[in-house]
C-alpha cells in the first residue's frame, strides 16, 4: 500500500508544481523523477544513469519523429494549406451540412497543424460559414473545436500520441496506431458535433468576433496563390500511407512477399523516413524569392515549437524509467488485474491529470510512463494492447478541456463566447468525446485481446 501512496503524492506533486506553483512540466517531471527514484529506494548511485537513460531513449529515436511532424505542420499552417483543405472539403460536401463540414475541416487540418493554431487560422471561415448560412455560430464553432481536439489526441503525427506510442514501446509499429486513431477519433469527433448540435439556436453571449465572407476572401488573399488540394494534403496523407503501407508489410502473413517490396515499404514506412519524404513534399509550399531562405525560417520555427515537447516528451521518458526500475510495476500491476480495472486505469490516470493541470501533451506524456511497466500485468503487454492502450490515454487526455487549457481560451474568445457559455458548450463536448472515445476502446478491448 505504502507504494501506491508514494505514486499517489508524486502525482500531486506533479500536478500542484504545474498548476499552482507554475513549473514548467519538464522541471516537475524531471523532479519526480528523482523523488520517485528516492522515495521507492533505487540505489543512489544508479538514479542519475536510469533518469539519463531514460530521457535519451525515448527522444533517440521519436525526438527526430516530433521535429519533422512539427517542420511540416508550421508549413502547412503558413503556406495557406489549410485554408486549401477546408476550401476542397466544402467543395466535396456543399454547404448542406455546415457542422459536418467544419468538423471533418477540424478533423484533417489538426493532423498536422496544432488544434489552437487550426481553430485560429480556421474562425474566419467558420464565422462567414455561420453568417452565410444563417446557422448558429456557437454550434460551428464546438463542431470546428471538437473536430480539431479529436486528431489531436489520438493520431500520430500530432507530438502527444507519438510521446505515448513511443512510451509504451510502439515507434517502429505506428501505422497501428494511426489506423486505430483515425478510427478512434471519427467516433469522438461525432459526439464532439452530436454535442455541437445541441446550440443550433444559441447565439454567442460575448463580445463577439464575427467575420463576414469578405473576411474569410481576405484571409485567402494574404496568402497569395494557394496551394493545389495536393500539394496540401500530400505532405501529411502520403507520410501516413507510407507508415500504414510498412506496419502491413510486416504482418506475419506477408501480403507484400519477403523480397524487394517488403525491404522497400519496411524501410519508407518507418516514421523517420516517412516523414522525410513528407517534408520534401512540403517544401514546393514555401513561398518567398529564396526558398532556401524560407525553409531554414520554417526548420527553425518547427524547432523552437518542438523544443517543450521534446523536453517534456523525454522528462516523462526519465520518470518511466524509474518507474519500470521500481516495485511499484508489479504490485500496482497484480493488484489492478485483481480489480479487473485493466484498459480503464489509462483512461482514469489521464483524465485526472488532464483535467487537474490542463496540458493533453503533458496527459499524455505522464499517463505513458506511468503506465508503461504495468502492461503485462494488466493483460495489454501485446502490440494491439499497447495501441489501444494509447487511445485510452489519449480518451483521457481530452477529458475534459476547461479554463486551465489554452485551447479552451483560444475556442472561447475567438467565438465570442463567455465562460459559462463556453463550459456548456466546449467543455461539456470534450467530455462527452472522451467518454464516448473510451467506451469505444473498451469494446474494441473485448474484441481484439
Amino acid at each position: 500500500m505504502s507504494l501506491v501512496l508514494i505514486l499517489l503524492a508524486i502525482i500531486a506533486f506533479i500536478v500542484v508544481a504545474t498548476t499552482k506553483l507554475k513549473m514548467h512540466p519538464f522541471l516537475a517531471l524531471l523532479l519526480a523523477a528523482f523523488i520517485a527514484a528516492f522515495a521507492y529506494g533505487l540505489p543512489a548511485a544508479s538514479i542519475a544513469k536510469t533518469v539519463s537513460s531514460g530521457f535519451g531513449g525515448i527522444l533517440g529515436y521519436i525526438g527526430l519523429v516530433i521535429v519533422l511532424g512539427t517542420i511540416i505542420g508550421v508549413i502547412l499552417e503558413k503556406s495557406g494549406a489549410a485554408i486549401t483543405m477546408a476550401d476542397t472539403i466544402i467543395k466535396l460536401l456543399g454547404e448542406r451540412f455546415p457542422g459536418l463540414t467544419m468538423s471533418l475541416i477540424g478533423y484533417l487540418v489538426s493532423i498536422p497543424v496544432f488544434c489552437d493554431s487550426g481553430f485560429v487560422i480556421l474562425n474566419s471561415l467558420k464565422e462567414s460559414l455561420a453568417k452565410r448560412l444563417e446557422v448558429s455560430s456557437v454550434a460551428m464553432s464546438v463542431a470546428l473545436a471538437t473536430g480539431l481536439y479529436a486528431t489531436h489526441t489520438f493520431v500520430p503525427p500530432t507530438p502527444g500520441p507519438i510521446a505515448a506510442a513511443g512510451n509504451l514501446g510502439l515507434e517502429s509499429n505506428l501505422g497501428l496506431v494511426i489506423g486505430i486513431g483515425l478510427v478512434v477519433a471519427a467516433v469522438a469527433a461525432l459526439a464532439g458535433l452530436f454535442w455541437a448540435s445541441r446550440f443550433k439556436n444559441v447565439e454567442p453571449d460575448g463580445s463577439e468576433h464575427e467575420l463576414s465572407h469578405q473576411d474569410w476572401q481576405a484571409l485567402r488573399a494574404s496568402y497569395g496563390k494557394l496551394p493545389s488540394a495536393w500539394q496540401a494534403f500530400s505532405p501529411i496523407f502520403v507520410p501516413i500511407l507510407l507508415i500504414c503501407l510498412g506496419s502491413v508489410a510486416k504482418f506475419p502473413s506477408h501480403p507484400f512477399g519477403e523480397g524487394g517490396l517488403l525491404t522497400l515499404f519496411s524501410f519508407l514506412g518507418d516514421p523517420l523516413p516517412a516523414l522525410l519524404i513528407g517534408l520534401l513534399l512540403a517544401v514546393p509550399l514555401l513561398k518567398g524569392d529564396s526558398k532556401a531562405e524560407a525553409f531554414g525560417h520554417a526548420i527553425t520555427e518547427g524547432i523552437k515549437a518542438a523544443a517543450p515537447i521534446l523536453l517534456i516528451t523525454g522528462a516523462g521518458g526519465a520518470f518511466g524509467a524509474v518507474l519500470k526500475a521500481s516495485p511499484l510495476g508489479d504490485y500496482l500491476g497484480a493488484t489492478l488485474s485483481a480489480w479487473g480495472v485493466g484498459i480503464l486505469m489509462p483512461f482514469l490516470v489521464s483524465a485526472a491529470l488532464k483535467t487537474a493541470q490542463g496540458s493533453s501533451t503533458v496527459a499524455l506524456v505522464t499517463t505513458s510512463a506511468l503506465v508503461a511497466p504495468m502492461l503485462a500485468q494488466l493483460g495489454l503487454d501485446s502490440e494491439m494492447g499497447r495501441a489501444l492502450t494509447v487511445m485510452a490515454i489519449g480518451a483521457g487526455a481530452m477529458t475534459v478541456s476547461h479554463a486551465n487549457d489554452s485551447f479552451f481560451w483560444v475556442v472561447s474568445q475567438f467565438s465570442g463566447m463567455k465562460v459559462g457559455l463556453a463550459y456548456r458548450a466546449q467543455t461539456m463536448a470534450t467530455l462527452v468525446q472522451g467518454v464516448t472515445a473510451m467506451v469505444l476502446v473498451y469494446l474494441l478491448s473485448l474484441v481484439l485481446l
